[in-house]
């Protein structure tokens, strides 16, 4: 895949997240964030949890903050346990290379009976580089707020009052729909475009109504018509696709979408040796996996923000080294956002992309940046490989051997 400088520069990045009390994550900073970042641990480290915490924001953004709220249990599920006090995110990104960086805050807050509502939600930025306060240009509260309009909000600029129909709608998802708050909108349509991947090989199987679609579903149903769409419009990124599948799966040779006469789409495969193509529900799983995974990974106008979650189910060990770094090369184009407990996955890595989860003597999740690690960078030169280094217990953290796979000895700078 090519290394598409001026994409590099365009792309927006998150760089530094940050969760308060929500579930084990009572209060996780990730700083200096990569356009990929892995997230490693032992199972119940809270690497699916912090998946899901973009996956919570997303759906703030596309279905409402109380049906995002309600499909986790409320309160009751979603604060950290011996908690008080509000859920908060923040995330500090850059539209693109070389733009001001944009801090996002929401904290939510629940009501008796009455539901979530928004405690506070504000976007700041510091226009100039070098000096000046950073300052605020959306800052709400319980449905009541200011905001100011244009394309490069200054600190001397007006503020405009504001009154959102309910306490529980997000400012800039209602805001950000109007053509006066660019900056605004931007944020709106990064978050509102994150794609969170659970892919199974059983979903991709099926045969559904033929008709291109440009993305991949989270569950890969749909995964005969991006191939459709692929053929019909991009049949260049389709042949590049091809090409890397049939260096991973020995003897397949072709991939296609056939329309059946009831109007379905059937996703047919054809191996080397045979002159007939099988039927996708009887190809293997890694083969479906493989092949739906590059389809997002070389998306002509991919996602913003891709989240795929363990990679390495059902496939071959020795492919993954590879895929990490085909999730490399697609950072360019998105930012890569990926939890694993595959050494050979962790194989493709370098230091400052994996970040190793673990739980504290209280129970919540911390996380360790790999580069920081003491000893690591020498290993490294010397040719070791980090997923290696892992097995072999050189971590200072996140070993699931131990009792809670935990810190091993004094912590370092995260």
């Amino acid at each position: 895949m090519p290394d598409n400088i001026e994409s590099q520069q365009s792309v927006p990045r998150i760089e530094y997240f940050k969760v308060k009390n929500y579930r084990a994550l009572r209060e996780l900073e990730l700083p200096r964030i990569t356009p990929l970042t892995v997230f490693l641990g032992p199972n119940g480290s809270g690497k699916s949890t912090i998946f899901d915490v973009f996956a919570f924001l997303s759906e703030c953004f596309s279905v409402g903050l109380r049906k995002a709220w309600d499909k986790r249990g409320r309160f009751k599920e979603l604060r950290s346990r011996g908690a008080d006090g509000p859920i908060e995110f923040e995330l500090k990104y850059r539209e693109r290379s070389g733009s001001p960086s944009i801090t996002y805050h929401l904290s939510i807050g629940e009501r008796d009976k009455k539901g979530p509502y928004v405690l506070a939600e504000w976007l700041q930025w510091r226009r100039k580089k070098r000096y000046g306060q950073p300052f605020k240009f959306l800052d709400f509260a319980e449905g009541q707020g200011r905001v100011m309009t244009g394309e490069m909000p200054e600190e001397k600029d007006k503020r405009i009052d504001e009154a959102l129909d309910s306490p529980e709608m997000l400012a800039v998802n209602t805001l950000g729909q109007l053509a006066k708050h660019p900056r605004i909108s931007a944020l709106r349509r990064f978050i509102t475009g994150w794609y969170l991947s659970y892919l199974t090989a059983d979903n991709t199987r099926g045969v559904p109504e033929a008709g291109p679609q440009e993305r991949l579903s989270q569950t890969g149903d749909n995964l005969p018509n991006v191939i459709q769409y692929l053929q019909e419009q991009h049949p260049e990124r389709l042949k590049n696709i091809l090409q890397t599948i049939c260096r991973r799966v020995p003897k397949l040779e072709k991939v296609d979408a056939e329309m059946l006469a009831d109007g379905r789409l059937l996703l047919q495969i054809k191996d080397a040796p045979f002159t007939r193509p099988i039927m996708a529900k009887f190809a293997s799983d890694g083969t479906l996996k493989m092949l739906a995974y590059l389809a997002v990974l070389f998306d002509p106008v991919p996602p913003q923000l891709v989240g795929i979650e363990e990679p390495e189910n059902q496939l071959h060990p020795r492919l993954l080294q590879e895929l990490a770094e085909e999730c490399r090369s697609a950072s360019s184009r998105t930012q890569l956002m990926v939890t694993t407990h595959s050494p050979f996955f962790v194989n493709g890595l370098k230091p400052d992309e994996l970040r190793v989860f673990y739980r504290d003597e209280k129970g919540y999740t911390q996380a360790r940046s790999v580069a920081s690690m003491r000893g690591i960078k020498n290993f490294m030169d010397q040719g070791a490989q980090l997923g290696s280094l892992w097995m072999e217990g050189h971590f200072d953290a996140g070993d699931p051997l131990t009792a809670s796979g935990g810190l091993k000895g004094p912590a370092q700078t995260p």
